[in-house]
């Protein structure tokens, strides 16, 4: 395949971005949800804080809908997944439109979601829609480089969110190793200074100590 222009990379990238930053979102979700029901209704607001996000809600009840369904809320889950879709149909022809569906399919399960009287149970098919997303990914996007750059977006997400919501170190250092790993195939330039950070600080296990500093090591990365 022909290089990739730097427009079409940064649409790559943020299509594993975008759909990442929805996967696990919902499924974090679910473990607030739990605590919010079981014990504390007031427990939204500390996932506010470690996503770094407004809390614009006032309740659990607010922010259960807002959060998830609320197109006009630009950090809900249906904003972000609005994007990954705004991403993939401009560059449809290189990830495929069967691969396009996929996004277009969590988009309509998250709507009817909305509607549902058990929403929570429902979403569980979004999940599904974006492990089809991915396998479907590996199997109809042609060129390496562009699966990599999308593999890139997606693995550096889901280590800004596991490094926020206090994931065990281990999961951290899995997503940061799959990172790597699909970094060193891509011409993507980086702050060699942040990889060094990132480097010693998930490499010495010392993540929730300096959460902060790899927080803006991830923010900083390219």
């Amino acid at each position: 395949m022909g290089i990739i222009s730097l427009e079409r990379a940064d649409h790559l990238y943020w299509i594993g971005r975008y759909t990442e930053r929805v996967f696990t979102t919902l499924v974090t979700f679910f473990d607030f949800y739990d605590q919010m029901i079981d014990m504390d209704l007031n427990a939204y607001q500390d996932y506010c804080k470690m996503v770094s996000i407004p809390d614009i809600y006032g309740d659990s009840g607010t922010f259960s809908k807002r959060y998830l369904f609320d197109k006009y809320d630009p950090n809900s889950v249906y904003s972000n997944l609005e994007r990954a879709y705004d991403n993939a149909i401009v560059i449809r022809d290189e990830i495929s439109s069967y691969t396009l569906a996929y996004i277009q399919l969590a988009l309509d399960h998250l709507q009817a979601a909305s509607g549902s009287a058990a929403p929570h149970y429902d979403l569980q098919q979004v999940i599904d829609d974006l492990h089809a997303f991915w396998g479907c990914v590996d199997d109809r996007v042609d060129d390496e480089e562009a699966r990599n750059i999308m593999k890139c977006g997606k693995y550096l997400e889901r280590l800004d969110l596991y490094i926020r919501l206090g994931y065990p170190d281990r999961d951290i250092e899995r997503g940061y190793s799959k990172f790597v790993n699909r970094l060193d195939k891509v011409h993507l330039k980086y702050h060699e200074n942040c990889r060094r950070k990132l480097d010693e600080i998930v490499g010495s296990g010392s993540v929730k100590e300096r959460k902060d500093e790899a927080v803006a090591a991830v923010w900083n990365f390219f």
